[in-house]
């Protein structure tokens, strides 16, 4: 399968391998099991440390929900609620499977919360140090690659 296509979201058949259309001695990504569980392990960390925190709630927190709308003692009741899917997603990616939507959910949830930042009053700089938090689950997902069907976002 031409590397164009593998890069549209297509998915190698059975027995081809990553690096099938290359020449000799050059892997392709996929063919890298090291950087699959890097970024595996980036992800589940990244949303299982801040998904703890939400947990425990921060009121350092409160100005990124009242951003939208939200007032304090709303969010005092969300965080624990985000925080508690934000460690079972991050525990699904770890340890269970990195399903693609769940992937794509990570990078937009972590593009939001980075943005919401400056959008606080916080500097830019707040949201510049936060680019890994979508920026990993983007990369892993790019890695695995773009479901082309239903079923292959929720594989």
């Amino acid at each position: 399968m031409p590397q164009a296509a593998l890069r549209e979201g297509g998915v190698r058949p059975a027995g081809v391998t990553a690096g099938a259309e290359q020449p000799p001695g050059q892997a392709g990504i996929a063919d890298i099991p090291p950087l699959y569980w890097m970024l595996r392990v980036a992800c589940a960390a990244e949303f299982v440390g801040h998904g703890a925190f939400g947990i425990m709630t921060k009121a350092e927190w409160l100005p990124y929900f009242g951003v939208v709308g939200i007032p304090p003692e709303v969010a005092w009741k969300l965080m624990p609620v985000i925080g508690t899917v934000d460690v079972s997603i991050g525990l699904l990616v770890g340890i269970v499977r990195p399903v693609r939507i769940v992937l794509l959910y990570m990078a937009v949830w972590g593009l939001l919360t980075a943005t919401i930042r400056p959008l606080a009053g916080e500097p830019i700089w707040e949201f510049i140090e936060r680019i890994p938090n979508w920026a990993i689950p983007l990369a892993f997902l790019c890695v695995r690659g773009f479901g082309r069907s239903r079923r292959q976002w929720w594989s």
